[in-house]
């Protein structure tokens, strides 16, 4: 039975590069939540650098309307030098307004956990806060940002990783005009507690 499911693995990994390359790099394109390099994602297609480089600049072109096709809701844009598929901005008060109205009105636990360290410890990058918090955060780090309670801050200019921090809107459902009105967190917490530094912390 092993055998067989290796065989099948194998097989399927088989068939996944013998497709078009264009179609492996949208896939890898549409699951990722940070840029990813060309050197990463040539090997994530399995696929040289150069030819990965010519599909992403052709995909560009599609989805920009500068071949024979129309112009995309969406964008391929390279930030903090790595790729990411991101709405256009055109579409950025349809796309907040749509996914607002499907959130639910209240945050679960996971997520107010995660706003937390993001509020505390800002700027600071979603492997930073599954760090702190010993899970994967990556839906929840979706949820707040349709929410708007937090934003892209800027790409790290070496790893391409995305660092987050809140917004006004946060700071309005708290009903405090600055981050340095947040309560310390220090008295909270055992001395070095869930990964937070007595240095850093309000």
């Amino acid at each position: 039975m092993t055998d067989d499911l290796s065989v099948e693995n194998d097989t399927a990994e088989a068939s996944s590069l013998e497709s078009p390359l264009a179609e492996r790099v949208e896939a890898i394109l549409l699951v990722i939540d940070e840029p990813i390099g060309l050197v990463a994602l040539a090997a994530a297609v399995g696929s040289p650098v150069p030819a990965v480089r010519q599909t992403i600049e052709s995909l560009v072109e599609d989805y920009d309307g500068r071949g024979t096709g129309p112009r995309r809701g969406f964008e391929l844009r390279e930030v903090g030098g790595g790729w990411r598929l991101y709405v256009r901005e055109d579409h950025d008060a349809l796309v907040a307004e749509f996914v607002g109205g499907q959130a639910p009105a209240r945050l679960s636990q996971a997520a107010l956990e995660t706003l937390a360290v993001i509020a505390y410890k800002q700027p600071v990058t979603r492997s930073q806060v599954a760090s702190i918090r010993a899970v994967n955060v990556d839906s929840v780090v979706r949820t707040l940002l349709a929410r708007g309670l937090i934003t892209e801050l800027f790409a790290d200019s070496e790893t391409g990783a995305i660092n987050y921090g809140t917004t006004d809107a946060l700071l309005q459902h708290l009903g405090i005009n600055a981050l340095d009105e947040l309560p310390p967190i220090s008295p909270l917490l055992d001395d070095g507690a869930d990964g937070f530094d007595e240095g850093v912390v309000r």
